[in-house]
């Protein structure tokens, strides 16, 4: 495991101190969530970027054209189309 040293405004770091506690985790758990949650939020935006780089539009009409145009069997899966 490595180290960095973290600088932080004194209000952020109180803020976080505090965020810890309510959480029951030390604050370099706390940190270490925080900045794991944000690379997997950029991990998950750039891999979506990347499948929707990848799609096809008219494939994608084309797989709406098949499907029955039927009322659904419950009122409230209606999605009203208000022009």
């Amino acid at each position: 495991m490595s180290q960095y040293p973290l600088r932080l405004p004194d209000s952020l770091l109180e803020e976080a101190r505090k965020a810890a506690q309510e959480d029951n985790t030390s604050l370099n758990q706390f940190i270490s969530i925080a900045v794991s949650e944000r690379v997997s939020a950029l991990k998950t935006m750039q891999m979506m970027k990347n499948r929707s780089q990848r799609a096809d539009p008219e494939g994608f009409k084309e797989l709406l054209a098949r499907v029955p145009n039927i009322p659904p069997k419950h009122e409230g899966d209606r999605i009203d189309q208000t022009p």
